[in-house]
């Protein structure tokens, strides 16, 4: 059991976050525990009756199916992408904007009536790692057919037409557009080498310092670095001052030298 909790702390807090929420509220639901209409979204029981915790459970009650287990690694890998490459050591940032990014899939679901968010979600984390990940990275679909992984929201987007039909597919063409907006407002569309945000709204994105102080980050932006795909960029005098708090010598050592005349 330590070796199972050892494990799940090595993920990243937003990230097993999103997982425990995921497996609480879809087991819950399957071993009947809580009936799953009290997890859907339902604008009149949240205004009338103030059952805000249907914004919350909405987002995470999977499929009660053989299903689940797929979303659930999409969930994870998504994420985890996420989390441990473009916001190294800037989960806050990461917590904050997928707030914004789901408070915008409430309302842009409100027309189709949408009682899940859980794919929608699904959609947006994916759309939103594959327009971060470097051009001409491939991955695969179940481990069958390799694909750019520029092509794979729209081949998630039409897996869901196939299976849910055109209900489960307008939910995933709102979770495409929010993460398009998230890429394009937050990175902004001409990413530079490094991956930092210059998208026109990313100032947006930066956490509140309460919520930096929750994670324990420092409220620094311009020390931390970010990272698009393996390539991450550090200032030079970040570098120098990290090699001397830990004592390693950078450079080639050239000796103590000698002066002329010396013999």
């Amino acid at each position: 059991m330590a070796e199972i909790l050892t494990e799940v702390r090595k993920i990243p807090p937003v990230t097993r976050f999103l997982v425990v929420s995921s497996l609480g509220i879809t087991i819950s639901a399957i071993l009947n525990l809580v009936s799953p209409w009290r997890l859907l979204f339902v604008s009149q029981a949240v205004i009338k009756k103030f059952e805000v915790w249907r914004l919350y459970t909405s987002f995470f009650l999977g499929s009660m199916n053989l299903n689940y287990i797929f979303e659930l690694v999409m969930l994870y890998r998504n994420s985890n992408a996420l989390e441990s490459t473009h916001y190294e050591r800037r989960s806050s940032d990461y917590a904050w904007q997928l707030l914004l990014a789901s408070l915008a899939l409430v309302g842009i679901n409100r027309p189709i009536q949408s009682y899940l968010h859980t794919r929608a979600l699904l959609h947006t984390l994916t759309y939103l790692m594959c327009s971060l990940s470097p051009p001409g990275a491939l991955t695969s679909i179940m481990g069958l057919i390799t694909i750019p992984i520029a092509y794979f929201p729209y081949a998630l987007l039409g897996m869901d037409l196939l299976m849910g039909g055109t209900s489960a597919a307008a939910q995933g063409v709102s979770g495409m557009l929010i993460g398009h907006a998230w890429w394009w407002l937050i990175w902004g569309s001409g990413i530079g080498s490094g991956g930092v945000e210059q998208g026109m709204y990313a100032g947006w994105g930066r956490a509140p310092a309460w919520l930096k102080r929750w994670f324990g980050e420092r409220d620094d932006y311009g020390r931390a670095g970010s990272r698009r795909g393996a390539v991450q960029v550090f200032a030079p005098r970040q570098r120098a001052e990290e090699a001397a708090a830990s004592g390693r010598v950078t450079g080639y050592s050239w000796g103590s030298g000698r002066r002329l005349g010396d013999s």
